[in-house]
């Protein structure tokens, strides 16, 4: 080992004993704001973490999405912590996440009430003024078996069961421990203000962000997505399935043909609902619009919603947005000079409502193609009628967009907003959010797909992800319906894809901090075979063997 060690920070590069600690090098502020954490080499860490070789450190505060994400993890943690403290005998669990807030349950019978939130909100108050120790400690396998035992830390034991390292990490403040997941902000002072609000379901912790690191961002709406996320919830816990160590232990006593075919069945009796409802409308729909983020899973929800509207005896004919780009002669350009193919004006919107409306007249229409290679449009060889009585399904990122088809008649249409809402936890304290769901869909997809590695996937992630902000979340409150792809398997199968894709992703690569992070996630999985998933599943677009033709 070096016996002296060259940290390279925003002051110039330092010179540091082995063993040296991340706080002793780095600010305690930036900008006004505390360090909550440090990038080293890469690498998201606590600032008790020790250097050990050359590095470059960078200081994070809740002005970075990182370091919004210690903030973030921290207060779930703390969070248990106030629950266990309070509520001994009762289960808290973090849930799903509405705009900066997470949705947090305490027993799975009876609601919360008001009093019970602002006990465990109190709770939080006082450990943010006590200016607590949060630390990792690296125990025996044994020892941390007994300790989470002595606790009752049930989701974290069930965890271990499938593992047999001979040492754990643990998260630590004052006699309250969970397996160590992700980094925490080594003191409770360092947080920034949160609120916390009752709800019939549960409660909402609402925390800053690095869109609104001085206080947490008003809640949006949640009404309609609350209705989702309970009945998600309501039917794992039917299935005894909540928890990743729900699921291993299915996979591991051989359960898990039969809980793929109970959870894909739950997902297309949803879809036949929404399909019953479309048919049912006293006014007669003729366009269904279907919107989603990347990797929602829109093009196979499209395709097995043509089927249940068949079965509704409707014909349908499936349409893409994408088909009407204008093309590279067209297509504006962002603000570096570079093609962006996110803007809805990237969309030919008068030439699709023209042909829509020509079908639903009963004409004939030569329909938009699009090359993709040559990314050029061009006319359809064929001539394409609507059947009588017939429905277009028209999926893509700008469907909800008013804009997109605004020279068709709003009577006639019925919208549909897609997303994987996971409601598997990884433990108490931590959730899976349908943000990774979709980003570990992409990087296998774009692999078998696209020739792509998980580095050029991962580097575009954040535009993908601006133009969603951008282009489809402000309009999924317009859907008529809301429809969750997740499937609460689906990581398990992805695992042995995305974990060998993720180890390509080296420590010089700026990238590395989010490829460590699902890696660390996927590592809560036991793998399961994909030959149990269905050939019509959403799951089929990433792994490949679809029965459906995209």
């Amino acid at each position: 080992m070096k016996e002296i060690l060259h940290i390279a920070c925003a002051g110039g590069t330092v010179e540091v004993e082995p063993g040296t600690r991340v706080s002793e090098i780095l600010p305690r502020t930036v900008g006004g704001f505390p360090v909550l954490a440090a990038m080293v080499n890469n690498m998201v860490v606590s600032l008790e973490t020790p250097f050990f070789c050359d590095a470059d450190a960078a200081p994070l505060t809740v002005e970075s999405p990182y370091g919004a994400a210690v903030c973030r993890d921290t207060f779930c943690f703390l969070a248990a912590k106030a629950a266990k403290e309070l509520f001994p005998d009762r289960k808290f669990r973090v849930h799903s996440s509405i705009g900066s807030a997470l949705w947090c349950t305490l027993g799975s019978q009876t609601a919360i009430s008001k009093k019970e939130t602002d006990a465990i909100a109190a709770k939080l108050g006082e450990y943010v003024a006590k200016d607590l120790s949060v630390s990792s400690r690296l125990v025996s396998y044994k020892d941390a078996v007994e300790i989470l035992k002595s606790i009752g830390a049930i989701d974290e034991l069930h965890l271990l069961e499938h593992r047999n390292p001979p040492a754990v990490m643990l998260n630590c403040c004052e006699g309250f421990y969970a397996l160590n997941q992700t980094p925490l902000a080594a003191r409770t002072g360092l947080l920034g203000p949160f609120e916390m609000y009752c709800g019939e379901d549960g409660m909402m912790l609402n925390i800053c962000n690095s869109e609104s690191p001085r206080k947490p961002p008003e809640l949006p709406k949640r009404e309609r997505w609350m209705a989702v996320y309970s009945q998600n919830v309501a039917k794992a816990r039917l299935m005894d399935v909540e928890t990743v160590g729900d699921l291993n232990t299915v996979i591991a006593q051989n359960r898990f043909p039969d809980y793929v075919r109970a959870v894909e069945s739950f997902q297309t009796k949803n879809l036949a609902r929404i399909a019953d409802e479309i048919c049912g409308r006293k006014e007669k729909v003729r366009l269904v619009l279907l919107s989603g983020p990347s990797s929602a899973g829109k093009t196979t929800t499209a395709d097995r919603l043509c089927t249940q509207l068949r079965v509704n005896g409707v014909r349908p004919m499936h349409f893409s947005t994408d088909d009407y780009f204008v093309g590279d002669s067209r297509n504006p350009r962002d603000e570096n000079g570079n093609f962006d193919y996110e803007t809805i004006e990237a969309v030919d919107c008068e030439r699709l409502s023209a042909d829509l409306n020509a079908l639903f007249a009963g004409g004939p229409v030569r329909l938009r193609k699009f090359d993709f290679n040559r990314h050029e449009g061009r006319e359809d060889g064929k001539e394409t009628v609507l059947p009588p009585g017939g429905v277009v399904v028209l999926e893509g990122i700008h469907a909800l967009n008013p804009a997109l088809v605004a020279g068709v008649d709003d009577s006639v249409k019925y919208r549909i907003f897609a997303n994987a809402f996971t409601q598997l936890a990884v433990d108490s304290c931590n959730r899976i959010s349908a943000r990774d769901t979709r980003l570990l869909r992409r990087l296998v997809r774009d692999s078998n797909y696209r020739g792509q590695s998980a580095l050029d996937t991962l580097k575009m992630w954040p535009s993908v992800y601006a133009g969603e902000k951008k282009w489809i979340y402000p309009f999924q409150n317009l859907a008529d319906a809301i429809f969750n792809t997740a499937l609460d398997y689906e990581l398990a199968v992805l695992k042995p894809f995305a974990t060998m894709l993720l180890d390509g992703v080296k420590p010089w690569d700026a990238e590395f901090a989010v490829a460590r992070r699902l890696s660390g996630l996927l590592h809560n999985f036991s793998p399961a075979p994909p030959d149990a998933v269905p050939g019509d599943s959403i799951l089929r677009e990433s792994i490949g063997g679809s029965q459906l033709s995209y």
